[in-house]
């Protein structure tokens, strides 16, 4: 049965990861907090390689919301086409463009209270701008962060609000944004989903997922 490491197990696993991954960081382009905003709206069940691509064209003519309130959600939705959902994606982006001019005399708010208030931003995407816009300490669970972090103890949640807690709980705040970024870097490049590459990874002396497997006779 898996379990939750211990505060200082998890303290140790963290400083594994900052040594594996010492420049760890967001790998969205933006250069405003709006861009970022949009960035990652549109990263969702996309990847970060195909967004950059699509918001190098975009960022070149749309940089902030008022930008957008000339476009029609189908003029958008054919610019943001590569990145899926684009329907979905192009009418959210447009009334949250809406809501910050006239809610937010047209800055992104900074906290995570009113970001949530805005078409098509959940938790997950209001700790990603409140953490890399902002500089506030926060941990974004994206689906490599979740599976990371339960594989290897630092939670113990099957979803990603009580991930959220126990992450916060269990890591030292001056470095939840930090942990958010070395996570997924591991998901991307060890962690992976299907097989995850345990014979490359140094977390194997702390991993509760190393473990089970490796007791249930399971080559990992």
């Amino acid at each position: 049965m898996k379990k939750m490491l211990t505060k200082e197990e998890i303290k140790e696993a963290i400083n594994i990861l900052l040594e594996l991954y010492p420049d760890a960081k967001a790998e969205l382009n933006y250069s405003s907090s709006f861009e970022l905003l949009i960035a990652t709206i549109l990263s969702a069940q996309c990847t970060d390689v195909q967004v950059n691509k699509t918001t190098e064209k975009l960022f070149k003519d749309y940089k902030t919301p008022e930008d957008y309130l000339g476009l029609t959600e189908e003029e958008l939705g054919e610019m943001i086409r590569s990145c899926g959902f684009y329907k979905t994606k192009s009418k959210n982006i447009l009334a949250t463009s809406k809501l910050i001019v006239e809610n937010f005399n047209g800055q992104v708010p900074d906290t995570l209270e009113e970001l949530i208030t805005l078409p098509g931003v959940g938790r997950k995407t209001a700790n990603v701008v409140l953490s890399n816009a902002f500089g506030k300490p926060a941990i974004a669970v994206d689906t490599h962060v979740f599976r990371v972090s339960n594989r290897i103890g630092l939670a113990d949640s099957k979803n990603v609000l009580d991930t959220e807690r126990d992450l916060m709980d269990n890591i030292d705040k001056k470095t939840w944004s930090k942990a958010h970024h070395l996570l997924i870097f591991h998901g991307r490049r060890i962690c992976k989903a299907r097989k995850p590459l345990c014979k490359n990874c140094p977390l194997t002396d702390y991993c509760s997922y190393f473990k089970e497997e490796i007791n249930d006779g399971k080559d990992c």
